[in-house]
């Protein structure tokens, strides 16, 4: 099997598996409304769909302690091992809430287990990423780097696509009555089947060649925890490289994606089963964006389409959602979608390069760790309390646009920071670590 062979393969293993972790991930959030219903006591709509999303913000709180217990077995005993660790804690997880009862069943204990298996699956996601990113990233070539690590970045957008339309499928199979009372469990029961097939598919991969001749030469760590983070200067880098980076990338993400389903159901009080498919639609759309300008980011580096997408977002947003809110009466569903595809557009041009620049920004010796935990604190909290924060300004003022001054804010201190401070890095030879690629680098062309 060629080179080239080789790392379409692993591609496709890591990028199947990695979807659908978030596709197991985001069901919940997907379906935040009805479970709101399902798991707490009746009362306020509104309290209880904030209790909901609260109960979601948990997984994200957890994800950087993911980040250093699976960063740290990625980095000591090998990328592969890792990752089929979090595959298996993310899949029975997410099959557990399907299986779990409901507050009319047991009570207090519903919520209290229902918070124990997302911070099970927040741990999970905590070490899925980072491992896939790595493992392409050490399987691609120097300068092709942007472009083959951008397929692990549609995974996000695709996960949460699929758990739309495996909602849109089921609700339409067995009704929507139905569906409200148990049909909602079958998204989560059917991660089962889709983790099974790839555990399968995962298992069979090698380890990632960068690393295995990292480990031959005795150069890997043997404290990945104290040398990502055990002094100062590695510090500042993890802190430029959370508000330079990540930070604003998943404050556009969330806004992009969760926080428009969540303001078309909640805020313009548009049908869930229309909401959902504007929603896919503008995802389906924009997902091969994510390859463009990872691709692109191999050519003219990955800072300058980070910065311009935080940029862009924070400029565009408010008259964005107030045109959104103008076409919501009558509903113009292809309006509607195509507000929601250019938020998008700024999702793939924060998210597509960013998993080569994190890659780049640290050794190869503690790789997995260094970059899990700055990625999982901007994901998990800047961008996973986005919409609990966002949901409940709105809710204290009134101001159905409220909500949109906290990713406006985390966007523009991110362009700020990442202009003034971040170090482009699309030219790094990681290879260089361990003696050089096992073939020649695939040529660049530098437009910069």
């Amino acid at each position: 099997m060629s080179q080239q062979q080789k790392i379409w393969k692993v591609i496709a293993a890591s990028s199947a598996g990695t979807m659908i972790e978030w596709y197991d991930f985001y069901i919940f959030g997907s379906l935040a409304a009805i479970i709101s219903t399902q798991f707490y006591p009746e009362g306020n709509p509104t309290v209880n769909f904030l209790k909901t999303l609260a109960t979601f913000a948990v997984g994200f709180a957890v994800r950087p302690f993911g980040a250093l217990v699976f960063g740290r077995i990625g980095d000591l005993v090998g990328r592969k091992f890792a990752f089929l660790l979090t595959l298996v804690l993310m899949g029975s997880s997410t099959a557990a809430i399907g299986f779990l009862p409901t507050y009319a069943s047991i009570g207090i204990a519903a919520p209290v287990i229902l918070v124990i298996l997302r911070l099970l699956q927040g741990l999970a996601l905590g070490g899925e990423y980072g491992g896939a990113a790595v493992y392409v990233a050490e399987h691609a070539p120097d300068g092709r780097r942007g472009f083959y690590t951008s397929f692990i970045q549609t995974t996000a957008t695709l996960g949460l696509f699929v758990s739309l339309v495996v909602i849109l499928v089921v609700r339409g199979i067995v009704g929507e009555d139905e569906f409200k009372l148990w049909g909602w469990r079958i998204p989560f029961l059917l991660s089962i089947v889709l983790v099974a097939m790839s555990y399968y598919i995962r298992v069979r991969l090698q380890e990632s060649p960068l690393f295995t001749r990292l480990k031959q030469s005795g150069k890997t760590s043997t404290a990945p925890i104290r040398d990502s983070f055990g002094t100062w200067p590695k510090w500042k880098v993890f802190f430029l490289v959370l508000f330079g980076a990540t930070a604003g990338q998943a404050v556009v993400w969330y806004t992009g994606q969760f926080y428009a389903l969540f303001f078309l159901q909640t805020v313009l009080k548009i049908s869930l089963t229309t909401a959902y498919m504007i929603v896919a639609v503008a995802l389906l759309l924009g997902a091969p964006l994510f390859i463009y300008f990872g691709s692109l980011s191999d050519r003219i580096g990955r800072k300058r389409i980070m910065m311009a997408g935080n940029l862009l977002a924070a400029l565009s947003y408010y008259p964005i959602y107030q045109a959104m809110k103008a076409y919501s009466e009558p509903v113009n569903v292809v309006m509607l979608t195509t507000l929601v595809f250019i938020q998008v557009v700024f999702v793939t041009m924060v998210y597509g390069p960013i998993a080569a620049f994190l890659v780049e920004a640290f050794p190869a010796k503690i790789r997995y760790t260094s970059m899990s935990l700055p990625y999982h604190f901007g994901n998990g909290w800047f961008g996973g309390f986005l919409p609990l924060i966002s949901t409940a300004l709105v809710a204290r003022t009134g101001n159905i646009y409220a909500g949109l001054v906290y990713p406006i804010t985390i966007a523009l201190l991110t362009f700020v920071v990442g202009s003034l401070f971040l170090r482009e890095s699309y030219t790094d030879r990681i290879w260089d670590e361990v003696g050089g690629p096992e073939e020649p680098a695939a040529p660049r062309t530098d437009a910069a």
